[in-house]
């Protein structure tokens, strides 16, 4: 299939190398050259436009956030520039308003639109191992199904609407960004009372809460080991502000999104920026000031 692919972070590029490696032809862009080179290696072409990119029978996108996908798909014509009947699959975590809107651009100028967020890190888009949501059109949805295949484990359709996959996205977000604040608030009350956070996770993840969520978390947390960011703090923002959004929208209260955002915002402007968001068990331990007393015991030590 001739697909083109825009967007080469960490996720893209993992994602647009497995569409090459499963025989599509497949071009690339990507606001920066450079990360188009990688993929070049293997064997995409190089767009020098994003329109260039989007001649295919299908347009896949994992642009970072609503005003990076406004920017490339509905600013710049490059919708009006797309033929009529191509399939753009969006894999970015966008508001559920946003999805309604490029639902309709779409729909006016005769273009399929897919929905399909996915749940994975870096390493899963490497190894195709990603669960990829998706809502639309069923006929664009089966067009586009063997990249999904190609791409992750699972395929999980959720019906016509896309924002559907959107909100399901947001919620999903908003309950690992629960899992994590939940871990950084319980290692700093364990650590407070001589329990490391590496002895008391273990416990915790080999038995109530033997999950991948709290598991590959909990082993970040229990490391310490929050660079490189598989999911940066400022994500991590802006996908549970997207779940306020969407409760706003519909008066579903959520209470602890509240929380989360004000955990998240605490450790931007403690100058956590480039961190993985499993670092808000930095923002728990400097509360309660962990360091601090960890160092005085110590010196207390015969």
């Amino acid at each position: 299939m001739k697909i083109g692919f825009i967007g080469l972070g960490a996720m893209g590029r993992a994602m647009a190398g497995n569409l090459v490696a499963a025989g599509h032809a497949v071009t690339v862009w990507n606001r920066s050259a450079a990360a188009c080179e990688q993929l070049a290696s293997l064997g995409a072409g190089v767009a020098s436009t994003p329109d260039q990119a989007a001649q295919g029978e299908v347009l896949c996108s994992m642009l970072a956030n609503d005003r990076a996908v406004c920017e490339v798909f509905l600013d710049s014509g490059l919708l009006d520039a797309m033929q009529r009947g191509t399939v753009h699959v969006n894999h970015a975590t966008i508001s559920v308003a946003l999805a309604r809107e490029l639902a309709a651009e779409h729909a006016r100028r005769g273009l399929g639109y897919v929905s399909a967020p996915v749940f994975g890190r870096p390493d899963m888009a490497a190894a195709a191992k990603l669960n990829i949501l998706a809502a639309g059109a069923p006929a664009a949805i089966e067009t586009v199904r063997p990249l999904l295949q190609a791409m992750g484990s699972g395929v999980w359709p959720l019906g016509e609407a896309p924002e559907r996959a959107s909100v399901a996205k947001i919620a999903g977000n908003f309950m690992l960004a629960s899992a994590i604040e939940s871990m950084a608030e319980a290692t700093a009350l364990t650590r407070a009372h001589g329990v490391s956070a590496a002895d008391f996770l273990e416990v915790m993840t080999s038995t109530l809460f033997a999950s991948p969520a709290y598991r590959g978390y909990g082993k970040l947390i229990a490391e310490q080991r929050f660079k490189p960011a598989g999911f940066s703090l400022p994500l991590g923002l802006k996908d549970v502000e997207l779940a306020l959004a969407a409760g706003s929208a519909t008066q579903v209260p959520l209470p602890f999104a509240g929380v989360l955002r004000d955990s998240l915002l605490e450790a931007l402007a403690g100058g956590d920026a480039e961190l993985d968001w499993s670092a808000l068990a930095l923002v728990a331990a400097r509360r309660a000031h962990l360091d601090e007393r960890e160092s005085a015991e110590d010196s207390r030590q015969p």
